[in-house]
């Protein structure tokens, strides 16, 4: 008994180990599930509000600016909430990966039946998903080393999406009525047409279907934006899909 004693008191203490066995907790536990833990609570409230905070200057700074949806505002935050909680959680409580993954693809595999989610939507959900996943499940990586990381994603999206580095071109979808400029050779005084009656700054004029039994035919119209500001609504042609 002495000598196991002994050996004992020579091993050097290992958190780890300590942690894996409830050496972390304050030794007070219901049905063999600690009350508290308290390094594992503040790093992930830690962890959990940095992440908040660096999908929040991506969707305010960055979407919101450009778009006002308030909605998708609203469905971006609360999937960076759920899905760092998740995965925080998960890999507090050693979850095999796999799991995890496949619970997000069942995410992945998510439709909004009420209206389709256009392309700047998704990249947005998908990089504040990224994100969570990362901060999530990056518990053994150094602060700094998550900094860089994050900072990284949101330079990138500055570059790309908050300065004039790319050109921007909206698209309008326009029910025209003088048809006889909608014919071969006479693209010059379409275009001049719609600049006037839009005062839309038209880089791009295409003519799609005719109607010759009214007179009207649908021209795409390619233009830049004054500000940059992305339209929602540009692409509608019926009554029934306009929502707010």
């Amino acid at each position: 008994m002495l000598l196991l004693q002994d050996l004992l008191i020579g091993q050097e203490y290992d958190e780890e180990i300590a942690r894996e066995f409830g050496g972390g907790t304050t030794g007070m536990d219901f049905l063999g599930v600690p009350f508290i833990d308290p390094q594992s609570l503040w790093t992930t409230l830690l962890r959990f509000v940095f992440n908040i905070l660096v999908c929040w200057i991506i969707i305010h700074c960055f979407y919101y600016k450009k778009s006002n949806r308030k909605d998708y505002y609203f469905t971006f935050i609360m999937f960076a909430v759920v899905i760092f909680l998740i995965i925080s959680l998960m890999e507090n409580m050693k979850m095999n990966i796999a799991y995890a993954l496949g619970l997000f693809a069942i995410f992945g595999m998510i439709r909004y039946r009420t209206e389709t989610i256009k392309i700047r939507e998704m990249t947005y959900l998908f990089v504040v998903m990224g994100i969570s996943i990362v901060n999530g499940m990056a518990l053994s990586t150094s602060y700094l080393e998550l900094l860089i990381v994050n900072l990284l994603v949101v330079l990138i999206i500055w570059l790309l999406d908050g300065t004039k580095m790319l050109n921007h071109t909206a698209m309008k979808i326009v029910l025209y009525d003088r048809i006889e400029n909608t014919k071969h050779g006479k693209e010059a005084d379409l275009k001049a047409d719609l600049i006037e009656r839009t005062g839309l700054d038209i880089s791009k004029v295409e003519v799609g279907h005719i109607d010759y039994l009214r007179d009207v035919a649908f021209v795409k119209v390619y233009y830049k934006p004054a500000d940059g500001e992305v339209n929602t609504i540009d692409t509608i042609t019926k009554l029934k899909d306009f929502t707010d």
